[in-house]
């Protein structure tokens, strides 16, 4: 399997202390900005203009928070969300394929495509959750370990209401105060979102040794479970092998 520089080299590191505990492993190893579970940084609730209520039983919005395993992770595991596909967005379609976009050239952001019934859960919840266990809003062009603009904080979306709850969910968590630096995720639609390829999918979930699985997104799951007990669903919803991209 290709993966990005970032994740051999941590890969590599781990390898070579392979012979310490896992506790030592962990200190030594852990990227310098992959913050611990104990570290989220708990937000409020959408209220307001963000407070969005959609009609019907079936949404879509496409979340870019760093790499593409943990934010699917976390979104799969949250009642109501009907489908969490990782995959490309912001650039050509001819170009999204993990070869290209892992280089940072091609304008693509690692991104996530979310599905989810609005009668079960709010576009609202879904965004405090993103803009708290998913990833981190304030890191620009990086998430974690990871670097470059394909790893940036954005959100997606086609629909004119959910793009403008955004922007005031964002409004709302910099009035609060909610961080220590100002958020920097951007909100934009219109772009096509293309599946990555079959061996990014249910990465979390099938690959639970990995340790940079077990560093940075295993974390976000626990924390899922641990602040949105109410949102939290034990077994995900994995995507179809059969319609992942080869």
């Amino acid at each position: 399997m290709r993966v990005s520089l970032d994740k051999l080299v941590a890969g590599g590191i781990a390898a070579a202390i392979a012979a310490l505990t896992i506790s030592a492993v962990v200190s030594l190893d852990r990227p310098a900005h992959a913050a611990p579970a104990e570290a989220v940084v708990a937000v409020p609730a959408a209220t307001g203009a963000a407070d969005l209520k959609l009609p019907g039983k079936r949404a879509q919005v496409v979340f870019a928070g760093g790499c593409f395993w943990g934010v699917q992770g976390v979104f799969q595991h949250i009642k109501g969300v009907d489908n969490a596909v990782s995959g490309y967005i912001g650039g050509r379609p001819a170009d999204a394929n993990y070869a290209r976009v892992s280089g940072g050239g091609t304008g693509h952001a690692e991104a996530v495509q979310v599905t989810y019934d609005p009668s079960q859960v709010s576009y609202g919840q879904l965004m405090q959750v993103f803009f708290s266990v998913a990833h981190d809003p304030t890191q620009l062009n990086r998430q974690g370990p990871d670097r470059g603009t394909q790893y940036r904080s954005a959100v997606y979306a086609d629909d004119a209401a959910q793009r403008d709850a955004t922007r005031a969910y964002i409004a709302q968590l910099q009035q609060a105060r909610a961080y220590a630096a100002p958020v920097v995720t951007t909100v934009d639609g219109g772009k096509p979102f293309v599946a990555a390829e079959g061996y990014h999918q249910n990465y979390l979930t099938l690959h639970p040794e990995s340790l940079y699985i077990r560093i940075n997104d295993q974390p976000k799951v626990a924390a899922l479970q641990r602040m949105y007990p109410q949102l939290y669903r034990e077994k995900p919803r994995l995507v179809s092998t059969l319609s992942a991209r080869s």
